[in-house]
């Protein structure tokens, strides 16, 4: 059975992502501004400067009651104690998150194929990331871009929550949401914006009133 997924609007969020002002103030203003998951993805951070990032996000995040993901990193997630963790085609698979943490209230999983819409590690994700839908500096490994067409073909196979990223902002987030997406997840959208609060507020009215 598919867990509920209320969330509407995803920071995806690093240090690097935020244009050198504070990470910590980025996220604080996204989240006074509409935002209600954030997942903090820091891929070159050792694994002690990550989980200090992660547990200092977390402290602010909690305030707010929202959840905090942590990007393929499990043990970070366990010792920081974060909501979830999300994972790509190329990292630990959900099945072996959902035996090593059991705990675990929630696993994203990268969707890059349509194979694995049919492959047994779908039914171990809660949401599946469908990444990315447009082209983007901030992710260059991806292999498809899914599009508009993607995402209505992603969903006509499943019913897993699905969160779309790449290169989505305020002039395509309604095209997004309309062809099947449940939530967004951005990056520059937010991060890199001059206003992060107001950015965040653009971006969750035009999901509500998609």
């Amino acid at each position: 059975m598919t867990k509920p997924f209320p969330y509407k609007l995803y920071l995806v969020i690093s240090q690097e992502a935020c244009c050198g002002r504070d990470m910590l103030w980025v996220a604080e203003q996204a989240v006074k501004g509409g935002v209600d998951l954030v997942q903090i993805r820091e891929k070159n951070k050792s694994y002690p400067d990550f989980l200090e990032s992660s547990l200092r996000l977390k402290e602010i995040l909690d305030r707010y009651r929202v959840p905090l993901i942590v990007n393929d990193n499990p043990l970070v997630a366990v010792n920081c104690n974060a909501y979830g963790v999300h994972v790509g085609n190329s990292d630990l698979p959900p099945s072996e998150i959902k035996k090593k943490w059991p705990d675990c209230n929630m696993t994203g999983y990268s969707v890059e194929y349509l194979e694995q819409l049919s492959g047994t590690e779908i039914q171990f994700a809660d949401y599946l990331g469908v990444s990315p839908v447009f082209s983007t500096p901030t992710k260059t490994d991806t292999v498809t871009e899914w599009g508009l067409e993607g995402i209505a073909k992603i969903k006509s196979i499943t019913d897993k929550p699905l969160v779309a990223i790449g290169g989505i902002n305020e002039t395509n987030a309604q095209e997004v949401i309309q062809a099947g997406a449940d939530c967004l997840a951005v990056v520059s959208a937010i991060c890199a914006a001059d206003n992060p609060t107001i950015a965040a507020q653009t971006l969750r009215n035009l999901i509500e009133t998609a």
